[in-house]
């Protein structure tokens, strides 16, 4: 892994990829025997706060790097259906039309039994605004569950109309 450091950015690098740091102000890194230091100049709430936030930021790209991050969107929903298009997604989601989803730089896309979609890169932003976009197109809705939702996400279900006049009875 190679590391540069700009006036403003630094520059993480491998095989893999290449990501851009930005350098927060009041905080300085350093390349020490391997290991990435950050160091604060003054002792300001807002510098402090900026020392975390560059380390948090550092790590992300460290890991991102080392082991790409991902996320799984699960689609669910009768006739609903996403498939692989070259690199990018073609979306069948009850619309008259189909949605075609290109990849940006850096992500890529795999499409398991038409409904599990795993989302992957190096930089963990942009792999989670890509999600968010996706799953953005069609949410799930409290009644049937319809739509996109992450693997790991619960989708509180409502009860229907029957459960509403059963109970006022």
């Amino acid at each position: 892994m190679e590391v540069k450091f700009g006036e403003k950015e630094m520059t993480i690098k491998n095989q893999k990829g290449e990501l851009n740091i930005p350098l927060l102000s009041g905080v300085e890194a350093a390349l020490e025997n391997g290991e990435l230091k950050f160091t604060v100049k003054n002792g300001s709430k807002q510098t402090r706060s900026n020392w975390g936030t560059e380390r948090a930021l550092a790590q992300n790209a460290v890991l991102g790097l080392t082991k790409e991050f991902e996320k799984t969107l699960v689609l669910e929903g009768v006739g609903y259906r996403a498939t692989k298009d070259g690199e990018g997604l073609t979306l069948n989601l009850g619309f008259s039309h189909p949605i075609k989803f290109a990849a940006p730089k850096g992500i890529t896309f795999e499409v398991d039994k038409n409904s599990v979609m795993k989302i992957k890169g190096v930089d963990k932003a942009l792999v989670g605004q890509v999600a968010a976009e996706i799953r953005a197109m069609k949410k799930p809705e409290p009644y049937k569950g319809k739509g996109f939702h992450y693997s790991s996400e619960v989708v509180r279900r409502k009860a229907g109309k029957k459960a509403a006049t059963a109970s006022a009875t």
